[in-house]
């Protein structure tokens, strides 16, 4: 049925009466209220009010460590820094987002499906060796911990799978979101002359999760290209 202009303004606009840091304005646009600095995925903003001012993130922002890897693995997590005071809006092609409120818990995410986090949020970036020349992409995982804000992103709604001691889980890397910083994942490969009758050999590398925590998964494979930026 067809809408008013006056109806859909009134069903879609955003809600001013609301002033969290970090606020869904819908399940896919991240409202931020900034009074201070923010760190985002290069490329998220979609809209803002107020005097905010964008930086991309400098090769020795995080200190040389995190440039080195960065470089290293050519991966495509890019940071922009938001600084000043107004509404950010935040998104990343249409993805469910997820906020996560860090009160001294760590969290591993992967590199593409991290939208923001406060400053106050320790950070670093942990390499997949193992996977190195198996899959193109997706070869690395963003670790957070520390106490604030953190969003990610899922295409569609997300599943928390329950990871207990003895029972491995395990997940298709492509699938594969986020899990508690506790669990170091394992990488099972079975490739051989079967797997590729029928179906892709990337069908036969798996993440295996043991221990005790949980892991995040999408009904969607992504695929994930390695970026080219210096």
């Amino acid at each position: 049925m067809a809408k008013t202009l006056r109806d859909f303004i009134q069903q879609t606009q955003q809600d001013e009466a609301k002033n969290d840091y970090f606020q869904l304005e819908t399940e896919r646009v991240l409202e931020v209220n900034l009074n201070g600095e923010v760190w985002s995925k290069m490329g998220a903003m979609i809209s803002y009010t107020g005097a905010i001012k964008f930086e991309r993130e400098r090769v020795l922002e995080h200190g040389f460590g995190k440039m080195f890897k960065k470089a290293f693995t050519g991966e495509g997590t890019q940071l922009m820094k938001a600084s000043g005071n107004g509404r950010l809006y935040l998104a990343d092609q249409g993805k469910k987002i997820t906020i996560f409120d860090l009160q001294g818990d760590a969290l591993c995410v992967n590199g593409n499906d991290l939208l923001a986090f406060e400053p106050t949020v320790n950070w670093d970036i942990q390499l997949m060796r193992k996977m190195a020349g198996i899959m193109s992409g997706g070869l690395f995982n963003v670790t957070l911990n520390g106490t604030g804000k953190v969003a990610i992103t899922t295409h569609f709604e997300p599943l928390t799978l329950v990871v207990k001691p003895g029972e491995t889980v395990y997940t298709d890397p492509h699938a594969t979101v986020a899990w508690s910083g506790n669990l170091t994942p394992e990488f099972k490969t079975d490739i051989s002359y079967r797997t590729f009758i029928g179906r892709g050999s990337g069908e036969s590398i798996q993440m295996a999760f043991s221990g005790e925590g949980f892991v995040i998964i999408q009904p969607f494979e992504e695929v994930y290209t390695a970026s080219t930026e210096g």
